[in-house]
């Protein structure tokens, strides 16, 4: 009897045909992050055809010639794992890591995706994109994020030796924090003109973005946005989790230790 109520629950219980993940700021002051990320790549990911990584995947990315960094290696390694087992892997850049290049690609298994990209899910055209370039409320950041996302600024950038690279994105980072305590909610939220131009621009209904650290599933006039959540577990209010997609076209959001939404 409990053997055949357990299978039914399994059956129950449809496989996603991809899941889609952003904003784990991932680094070694955060080990209960790193260790439900980790969990999450065991279990969920190995269950799934394909994982997108919709940016923030670290809290920084100095540049691919960091990988053998004791933490990121393990990152990667888990990352390659997933892949070995017959996952899709692919990854947007979000602000805090779009220095990710081919190294990392090659170390992972995962396909380096433009930032929007449009994809088939379950017969759907659905867009994705990190979000942080539909800002543009935010001019202060529309134009630092034009500097940084130009191929000679970051040719010069890499150039620069690893230590010195990492202490101007600590920089970069303190500096971000200080200004973003003066900057209203609303203004670092998306624009819903921007937002419009993307469903438009890409001819599609569906969009999937992070960023913000405001999930959420906004409909209005037959489109759908959904807002992937920021991950934190070490704080007393753990938060994170991620979007599944199924082979029927719904979706359904799931907390970061794998309870429905």
């Amino acid at each position: 009897m409990i053997a055949d109520q357990h299978a039914n629950q399994t059956k129950a219980q449809p496989i996603p045909v991809a899941l889609f993940v952003s904003d784990t700021h991932l680094n070694p002051g955060l080990p209960l992050t790193t260790e439900a990320f980790l969990s999450f790549l065991e279990k969920q990911a190995m269950q799934t055809k394909a994982l997108y990584l919709l940016g923030d995947l670290f809290e920084y990315w100095v540049g691919d010639d960091n990988i053998s960094d004791t933490y990121n290696l393990a990152i990667v390694q888990a990352l390659r794992k997933v892949h070995d087992h017959g996952v899709h892997l692919y990854w947007i850049a979000g602000n805090r890591d779009f220095l990710i290049g081919s190294d990392f690609s090659a170390a992972t298994g995962a396909a380096l995706l433009n930032d929007p990209s449009v994809i088939d899910l379950a017969g759907k055209k659905v867009v994705l994109s990190h979000g942080d370039a539909q800002c543009t409320d935010d001019q202060a950041y529309m134009e630092f994020r034009q500097k940084v996302r130009h191929i000679e600024w970051q040719k010069t950038f890499l150039t620069m030796p690893l230590e010195q690279r990492k202490k101007i994105i600590e920089g970069l980072r303190t500096e971000s924090k200080m200004e973003q305590k003066q900057k209203s909610v609303a203004i670092m939220d998306v624009n819903a003109d921007a937002i419009a131009a993307l469903f438009l621009q890409t001819s599609t209904n569906t969009m999937i973005h992070g960023h913000t650290h405001r999930p959420a599933i906004h409909s209005s006039h037959g489109q759908t946005r959904y807002v992937l959540p920021d991950w934190e577990c070490d704080s007393q209010d753990k938060r994170g989790g991620w979007l599944a997609a199924y082979s029927d076209g719904s979706m359904q959001t799931f907390d970061w230790n794998g309870s429905l939404k």
